[in-house]
């Protein structure tokens, strides 16, 4: 028989008790920024790959009625994000379960902490446990080195930002991630604001670089008043020619640090000012120092690798620890709510 998933219940209600929690502004400025039902449409879809027809393993092993507790653990250091997606994911397949979260979204965290504790129906924890954990890690992964790059920059003024280089179908899950980990996003897709890169230009003006500020300039008069316009360049000479268009904001693509310095020197707070390519832990620091407004990193989100995260059954007090891995440890006096 195929396990059902229920129908969502908000994770506002879920009891949110925090350990180590995140400065209160900062996790203020998270509360309600990830969508409901863009979190709900991500599991439905997560759980319709994973388990099609159920969970034949748990249903064939697991008798219905079988009640489990478990704990979301950390086995690594890191930033937390996913929290709510947690919660939604097992109360998806199980409306009465009962999600604690120990941990606020933003809130850095040691290994062996407990993130999460969640009890309910057996079957339904263990349908929701690979979902819930790959997106789980998958973000905290991210919020862990945004606040990396974050840390790095910290007194420069430069904002570290995302791109749309992103996981298709996950954007808004990563980009939420990004804000955990201290960053900001930038514009969420291609219906948001106006970029205009390399190959727009290329076709915009024919590679005659004497029309440059006449077609910015005639493009920026045909957007609405509250429309962003960027435009991204990758040398020096084409910066003059897209400041007299009055654009908003000027990317600097793969410039040095020297040049990112001219750079900022030559627009002189006519545009914002923002950094784009080459930019690792390594370097992140001296770009920050050029003065820069903005630094977007694709890497906060195509390339991390997912935190080590763990769902460990917990059997009470003087008993081993079950892992979702198949090991034990002892579960240290830990006791089932």
């Amino acid at each position: 028989m195929t396990a059902p998933v229920a129908a969502p219940t908000s994770t506002r209600s879920t009891t949110v008790a925090t350990a180590r929690p995140a400065a209160p502004s900062a996790t203020a400025a998270l509360a309600g920024t990830l969508p409901a039902a863009a979190v709900d449409a991500v599991l439905r879809a997560a759980l319709l790959e994973d388990a099609p027809y159920g969970d034949i393993t748990s249903q064939t092993l697991i008798p219905a009625d079988t009640r489990a507790t478990a704990v979301l653990a950390a086995r690594v250091p890191g930033v937390l994000s996913g929290g709510e997606v947690f919660a939604a994911a097992m109360k998806l397949t199980d409306p009465g379960a009962v999600v604690e979260l120990l941990v606020a979204d933003g809130a850095a965290f040691a290994a062996g902490t407990a993130l999460a504790r969640v009890s309910g129906n057996a079957r339904a924890v263990l349908l929701a446990e690979r979902v819930a954990l790959n997106l789980v890690q998958r973000m905290s992964a991210i919020a862990t080195r945004t606040a990396e790059f974050v840390a790095l920059v910290d007194g420069t003024g430069a904002r570290i930002t995302d791109t749309r280089k992103t996981t298709p179908g996950l954007r808004v899950l990563e980009r939420y991630a990004v804000r955990c980990g201290g960053g900001a996003n930038h514009r969420f897709g291609l219906s948001d604001a106006v970029l205009a890169k390399d190959n727009h230009l290329a076709v915009l003006t024919g590679g005659d670089p004497s029309k440059l500020t006449a077609v910015l300039r005639d493009a920026k008069a045909r957007l609405g008043h509250t429309t962003h316009f960027e435009v991204e360049v990758d040398s020096m000479d084409q910066i003059g020619p897209v400041l007299d268009a009055g654009v908003d904001t000027i990317m600097l693509d793969n410039f040095t640090p020297a040049e990112l310095a001219a750079g900022v020197a030559l627009v002189a707070g006519r545009a914002r000012v923002e950094a784009s390519g080459n930019v690792n832990l390594a370097t992140v620091a001296g770009i920050a120092a050029t003065g820069v407004d903005v630094i977007s990193i694709g890497g906060l989100t195509h390339s991390v690798a997912a935190l080590d995260l763990g769902l460990d059954i917990d059997l009470g007090p003087g008993r081993d620890q079950l892992r979702a891995d198949g090991t034990t440890e002892q579960a240290a006096g830990r006791t089932t709510p």
